[in-house]
């Protein structure tokens, strides 16, 4: 189960901006790989406080979070396969000058004032998928058809000559206070350290071409419209040998349904029930996500009456627990009547029975709605 990103940070659910940025600083120097090389325990304890800080800092991302918990960021930073490359580049001006710089973890180099091996990344793609609320319910995995640019296959590569392959070129000033070092991208080959050598059969300028690519999505159950899923490493490759693939974004659009009204994980179900029906009692027939149910309706009902059936709704996507299916009972009145069913009416206009009585049982319509939300 993965850890709380308050817990990892070590901060309140009520710490400012400020407070998250300086918890993060202090987690990611203190598991920093140039002061625990080869350390695994302290390269999986920077990355994870680098997946809490990008969530956190950002408002709409801890909104989220905050509502949905883990599950809103399947397939995230942490767990997408983010690199120790992606933290550098995204966070790495929060360390200041306590490091040199990320310079190859994990077999690409080594930390400190070695020379450093930048890398390319491509080019993420963004998709929107429409979900209806019976998949939302259950979960799903769709199969979408994605064009996205690889490398050709028969696309060759060399080392750039202007950086040797460090992606970075360095140059030396001599101060009062000593020699200075500054490295700058590589005005070459962009940072990629390659240059492209032969391009591959039907490939651009770059050596790339567009593929379609069938990729399954695994869409979890109780997902709201605007959610942002991330698929790893199948956006655009990027046009230089050793690159990593950008990622594929899944934005979830959630189509309406005929009957059913979405509040959270629960739904809104209106019932309309004819003027005998209400007095006499009956047996409806409602709809709802798993399959229609019977419900009793008892003598005398009142419309504006709400009846709530239990874990009939939308899982939450925070914890196990399941959304309610809310049925308004409304009264529907005849706007067209024959005589003699007006005749009756008229009798029973002043009779004792028809005369509004509400007693303590019923409730407003505020303290429905108190009700409803609570």
């Amino acid at each position: 189960m993965k850890r709380d990103y308050y817990e990892i940070l070590e901060i309140s659910k009520t710490a400012t901006t400020a407070e998250i940025k300086k918890a993060y600083r202090k987690q990611a120097l203190k598991y920093h790989p140039d002061k625990n090389p080869g350390d695994k325990e302290a390269e999986e304890n920077f990355k994870l406080a680098a997946e809490a800080y990008e969530v956190l800092s950002d408002e709409n991302k801890r909104a989220t979070y905050d509502r949905y918990g883990h599950a809103a960021f399947e397939g995230g930073m942490g767990g997408g396969g983010a690199t120790m490359e992606d933290i550098f580049e995204r966070f790495g001006d929060l360390f200041g000058g306590h490091f040199s710089g990320f310079s190859g973890f994990g077999g690409f180099g080594g930390f400190g004032g070695g020379q450093t091996q930048s890398y390319v990344k491509g080019d993420n793609l963004r998709i929107r998928v429409k979900v209806t609320l019976e998949e939302i319910v259950k979960g799903v995995e769709k199969k979408i058809k994605v064009r996205r640019k690889v490398k050709g296959e028969d696309t060759t590569y060399h080392t750039c000559p202007t950086c040797q392959g460090r992606g970075q070129t360095v140059q030396q000033m001599n101060t009062a206070f000593g020699v200075i070092q500054t490295a700058t991208t590589c005005p070459k080959c962009g940072g990629a350290g390659e240059i492209i050598d032969k391009r591959g059969k039907d490939t651009d300028s770059q050596g790339m071409k567009t593929v379609e690519e069938t990729i399954p999505i695994n869409i979890p159950a109780g997902v709201m419209n605007g959610i942002q899923l991330k698929v790893a490493n199948k956006g655009n490759e990027a046009p230089v040998k050793n690159s990593v693939p950008g990622d594929l974004l899944v934005v979830i659009e959630e189509e309406e349904h005929p009957t059913l009204k979405r509040e959270g994980d629960n739904l809104h179900y209106d019932l309309y029930i004819s003027f005998p029906d209400a007095v006499l009692g009956a047996s409806k027939e409602i709809e709802t996500v798993t399959g229609k149910v019977r419900i009793k309706l008892e003598e005398g009902i009142q419309s504006g009456k709400i009846l709530r059936l239990r874990n009939k709704g939308v899982p939450s996507l925070q914890n196990h627990t399941t959304g309610d299916l809310i049925v308004h009972v409304n009264v529907w009145t005849p706007k067209n009547l024959t005589d003699k069913q007006k005749n009756f009416f008229k009798e029973m206009q002043n009779n004792e029975n028809f005369n509004p009585k509400p007693d303590k049982c019923e409730k407003s319509f505020f303290e429905k709605v108190k009700e409803m939300f609570s």
